[in-house]
Formats: structure tokens, C-alpha cells, sequence
């Protein structure tokens, strides 16, 4: 259902979700097959994240994924989640915004065209973590369970409390989470990745998924070839939950957050 609506989730991606929020993963099946989905990654108390809200475009506008969202609404009510958040595009706009979702900020998807990307070689033993008090201060909620299967997909570089994920996608190498202090520690861990090439001749080129008020992350994303593709909203449903976005240099994902 991913591919059919040309997003770059892979079958890694969508049982990683699956592991980390079992209960918060729905879906619907009809006519014997599966139709809709919606998930709902929970980040402690403080923090939940809806994505992969999809439905198959022949079973679309019978309100399969207002019943999923609603259903994944209520969970997160139930288990007393204070803000809500999620990645919209301009096609989901006004469900969201019938849930009490509201516009927080936009997100954008960047593209890289190439041959293929390599895998990051870890730069520091695994039992140091440094991203995780940088990352809890820039993203504002602990999401340390999902940074650590990250890690264990493919392991981050680290530049002192900087950081730089990135992992295979359907088509395109995924770059993200990123959390820098500064430009220069960007640039340094970013550019001699999106010049290599690997992760077994799978991918074709990188997605860069950043926030575009960091005007210091759409600079270093121009400066390496990237262009931007598409643009999605952030919607914020409860509390308001904002941290050191100037140091997102890259997010983890739509889904994700």
C-alpha cells in the first residue's frame, strides 16, 4: 500500500513501527483484504506521533481512515497523551483539521538524485549514545526506544553532540534523524555520506526530510544538490510541545516525527 502511493517505506520500516507500538498499529480489512492503516508511535506521556495513514485509492471516501484515526485518537486519549502530532499532506488537511488538529509548522521533503548511497560506518563504540540528551532537547520528548532500533538497523556517525542517521529505503537512502549544534558539524557529517555509494546498489539517490525554518539546513541541503520535492504541514493536536528546532537538522521521518 506504501509503494502504491509512492511513499519510500519498506517492509523494515513498517515492522520496526510495529515492534516499537503494537497496540497503537491499526488497520482495517474488507472484501478479505487489507484497505487502511493508521499508527501511532507513543513517545512516553508527553508525545504521540500519527503516520501511515493510507488507504487503498478504490476503498477511498467511505471514511475507512476517519475510523482508524479516531480509533488511534482514543488510544492516545486513554493513556493521557498531552500533544499529538502529525505530518499532513494537502490531501489530509481537512480530516485533521475536523480531529482539532491545528497548523504548527511545514516540513519538506528533498531530494538527491545519484547512483546509489553507502552505509554510515559508526564513529564511536555503540555503548556510548550521545544523541540521547541532545536529541530529547531538540525534539522535546524522549524518543531514545526508536533512535536505538535505528542503531541497530544501521549505526549513526557522532560529531561531540552532534548526530546523523540514515538507513535504505524503497527507492531512495533516507537521511534522518539529524540534530547538530551548528552548520559546520551538519556539513561535516552529512557531506561525505551523500557523495558515497552502497547500501547493496538498492537505493538511488537520498530523501531529506527537513523543517524549512532552519534556514541553516535548507542551506547545507542547496550546497549539496539537493532540491526540494514536496511540501507537507505539522499539525499539533493538545499542548503545545516546541524545542530546539533550530538544531532538527533533519527529521526522522513523516511517521516518526
Amino acid at each position: 500500500m506504501s509503494a502504491q502511493a509512492n511513499w519510500e517505506q519498506t517492509e523494515e520500516d513498517w515492522r520496526m513501527l510495529l515492534d516499537l507500538s503494537p497496540e497503537g498499529c491499526l488497520a482495517m480489512e474488507l472484501d478479505g483484504r487489507l484497505v487502511a492503516t493508521t499508527t501511532l508511535l507513543v513517545y512516553e506521556r508527553r508525545l504521540a506521533w500519527v503516520g501511515m495513514v493510507l488507504t487503498r485509492p478504490e476503498y477511498q471516501r467511505r471514511g475507512l481512515a476517519r475510523g482508524l484515526l479516531a480509533r488511534a485518537l482514543e488510544l492516545a486519549d486513554r493513556r493521557g497523551i498531552e500533544t499529538v502530532k502529525l505530518d499532513a499532506t494537502e490531501q489530509g488537511l481537512p480530516l485533521y483539521e475536523k480531529f482539532g488538529f491545528r497548523f504548527e509548522e511545514e516540513v519538506e521533503r528533498w531530494l538527491r538524485p545519484g547512483e546509489g548511497v553507502a552505509r554510515l560506518s559508526a564513529s564511536q563504540p555503540q555503548t556510548e549514545k550521545p544523541w540521547r540528551d541532545s536529541d530529547l532537547q531538540a525534539f522535546g520528548a524522549d524518543r531514545s526506544r526508536l533512535l536505538d532500533r535505528l542503531a541497530q538497523r544501521n549505526p549513526p556517525v557522532s560529531l561531540s553532540r552532534s548526530y546523523l542517521f540514515a538507513r535504505p529505503g524503497r527507492r531512495t537512502a533516507y537521511l534522518g534523524p539529524c540534530v547538530c549544534d551548528n552548520p559546520a558539524a551538519a556539513r561535516r557529517l552529512i557531506e561525505p555520506h551523500v557523495r558515497n555509494t552502497g547500501f547493496s546498489g538498492r537505493c538511488s539517490g537520498w530523501s531529506w526530510d527537513l523543517l524549512p525554518r532552519n534556514r541553516e539546513a535548507v542551506a547545507v541541503a542547496r550546497d549539496l544538490g539537493f532540491t526540494p520535492q514536496r511540501r507537507l504541514v505539522r499539525m499539533v493536536r493538545g499542548k503545545d510541545l516546541r524545542a530546539r528546532e533550530d538544531a532538527v537538522y533533519a527529521i526522522a521521518g513523516f511517521e516518526l516525527g
